[in-house]
């Protein structure tokens, strides 16, 4: 259940990028959903040669909207202080990477979801939590977004799906690895992942 929970979580959060801050957080998410939604609807990207097309520019999206570096740094709390510099570029570089790569076939399974916006609320002076819910033929699935504003943009560096925290659910796997292994063997573990994707 608990690895369906953050498939979906990483399906909606690569689904669902952010735009630049072009008012409230909750405008920024509709206008990229929209974006997103219309690559997958997209009937001039058929085949295989247009899911390529469609993965691309959906990595496009989530790479220039995502902060990963943020995301990095609050998976690995407290852990993120074993790794240096370096270590902790490449941890964001294959982070990124493995997310990406494992959930965009899921991506590509969605294309006529409804979303309803909820509320946003303030979690600190600069990051917010925006409610949304997709509707599916099966379910509501809520979806709380985080946000943090960096400059005049807002970035995604959480998701939260039917209670779940994306953070917070990979940083329990990723510090059991550091309780007992080097910084080192924890990247060389990504660099397999990412390696068979």
């Amino acid at each position: 259940m608990k690895k369906h929970v953050v498939g979906l979580t990483l399906s909606v959060l690569l689904i669902f990028p952010l735009a630049s801050l072009a008012g409230t957080p909750l405008e920024a998410i509709r206008a990229d959903i929209n974006k997103v939604l219309d690559i997958l609807r997209d009937p001039s990207l058929g085949g295989e040669s247009g899911k390529k097309t469609k993965k691309a520019k959906i990595r496009s999206i989530a790479n220039e909207m995502f902060d990963f570096n943020e995301l990095s740094r609050r998976t690995l709390g407290q852990s993120w202080k074993k790794l240096d510099a370096g270590q902790q570029k490449e941890f964001t570089d294959l982070y990124s990477s493995l997310l990406e790569e494992t959930y965009a076939n899921k991506i590509l399974s969605y294309t006529n979801e409804k979303v309803l916006y909820g509320k946003e609320t303030n979690l600190t002076e600069k990051t917010v939590e925006v409610q949304t819910t997709i509707v599916t033929k099966k379910a509501d699935i809520p979806v709380n977004y985080r946000v943090i504003q960096k400059g005049s943009d807002w970035k995604v560096y959480d998701v939260v799906i039917e209670g779940v925290s994306l953070i917070s659910n990979y940083r329990s796997q990723f510090r059991e690895i550091l309780l007992n292994k080097s910084p080192e063997a924890l990247l060389d573990t990504l660099r397999k992942k990412v390696e068979k994707k």
